[in-house]
């Protein structure tokens, strides 16, 4: 099979990739789009408290809608963004992100909060479908690129920590989403200004994959990618959904102000996030089957420990799985950009995350119901069993044999 590089076919405005500052504002996208989606979880016992819930667990499955859009609503959005354009979908994102949560901001009770959540996870499906292919489009050392979008996701996560945990504290879970809802507008208003005209949509430029598989292998690679991608994500739902109320329990009696308790939490995402860069540059490097097979095998320990923890403890167990947890994210886009021409990637992605998102969205509804009735312990001990299962599939993946045609002359 012979391809032809996917470098070679940048816009006329920017012959040699995106601007810095188009690159520097699709990170920032995919800080907010984490960032947003785990407010209603970070501030949850807030709004519990204005919505006259006697328990946090009990409002949590309102939030269910925005994980199931933000899965479901990938494929439409990976469509679009191969046959109308990348940069008018983000465009969509940034504007959307801003006016959802600005109606997060004026709910009244839970059930217009949820349909507002749901329209933010609308919103939300666009970035991973739409915003990465665009950012690694013109991407020499694509692995390293994807490592420091991930670290620009998490570091979202660990924003949502600190920066709701100190709104919550100071003006109310409400200024919570208007604060960066208006952030997300003016941010769009500066993407329309600097990114450039795209020339033509995706779909219609010439391209190759960066690896050779043949249909059987590259068809059994999407299968294994998603169904990784099924089980990354619910440990991550888990996880990012619930780290606020476990540390809060494992804490108790130790640490109770949710300022200080979310600038923990952060500091943990923060240092977590780091892992992206490391891993994603041994991805340029490296076979993806291997390197990822490690961290999931490091995922189960690490989780079981965690289960047990208590206090100081907990903070340094949950740090250790959070690395694991995070490390593990970059894997499948790597894998979309290894085995998949870019004028599809949209819509590659966009299937691939609407089946993993989609059903690792029940992990936000199943959350509060499982800690209600088994406590957190036994959920991280389940989601050790969830890694297992990951690294089981992670050794269906196929071998890799790069095209020297395929892949770009600087890697």
């Amino acid at each position: 099979m012979t391809t032809e590089p996917d470098g070679d076919h940048a816009p006329p405005n920017a012959p040699e990739g995106w601007p810095r500052s188009v690159g520097l504002l699709l990170n920032a996208a995919h800080a907010i789009d984490h960032m947003f989606l785990l407010i209603f979880a970070t501030a949850v016992s807030s709004i519990a408290v204005d919505f006259g819930f006697a328990r946090w667990e009990d409002l949590m499955p309102f939030g269910v809608g925005a994980f199931f859009l933000f899965g479901l609503g990938s494929l439409p959005s990976g469509r679009l963004g191969d046959l109308w354009g990348r940069r008018g979908m983000m465009l969509v994102f940034f504007f959307g992100m801003g006016a959802a949560a600005l109606l997060c901001a004026f709910v009244q009770n839970a059930w217009q909060l949820a349909f507002a959540l749901t329209l933010l996870g609308a919103f939300a499906s666009i970035y991973h479908p739409v915003g990465i292919p665009m950012l690694v489009q013109h991407a020499r050392n694509p692995g390293a690129t994807i490592g420091v979008n991930g670290l620009a996701g998490n570091l979202g996560v660990a924003l949502t920590a600190i920066v709701t945990g100190f709104l919550v504290k100071w003006f109310g879970w409400r200024a919570a989403f208007a604060v960066p809802g208006l952030v997300c507008i003016a941010l769009g208003i500066v993407f329309a200004l600097v990114c450039p005209q795209e020339a033509e949509a995706p779909s219609k430029r010439k391209g190759g994959a960066r690896v050779v598989l043949s249909p059987a292998m590259l068809a059994r690679a999407f299968v294994v990618m998603t169904a990784a991608a099924v089980t990354g994500s619910l440990l991550f739902n888990f996880t990012t959904n619930g780290n606020t109320q476990f540390l809060a329990e494992r804490f108790e009696g130790i640490l109770q102000d949710p300022a200080i308790l979310g600038t923990l939490l952060a500091i943990i995402y923060t240092v977590a996030s780091l892992a992206q860069i490391v891993v994603g540059r041994l991805i340029d490097r490296m076979a993806l089957k291997p390197l990822y097979l490690v961290i999931a095998l490091a995922q189960i320990p690490l989780l079981a420990l965690a289960a047990h923890a208590q206090g100081w403890w907990l903070f340094v167990a949950l740090l250790a799985v959070m690395v694991a947890v995070f490390a593990a994210i970059p894997f499948t886009d790597a894998m979309i950009v290894r085995y998949v021409d870019d004028r599809i990637r949209s819509r590659v992605a966009g299937m691939r995350l609407t089946v993993s998102f989609g059903i690792s969205s029940l992990a936000v509804w199943l959350l509060g119901p499982f800690v209600k009735e088994i406590g957190f312990g036994s959920l991280f001990l389940l989601m050790a069993a969830i890694a297992a299962c990951t690294a089981a599939l992670v050794t269906l993946l196929p071998s890799e044999r790069v095209d020297p045609v395929a892949a770009p002359s600087g890697d």
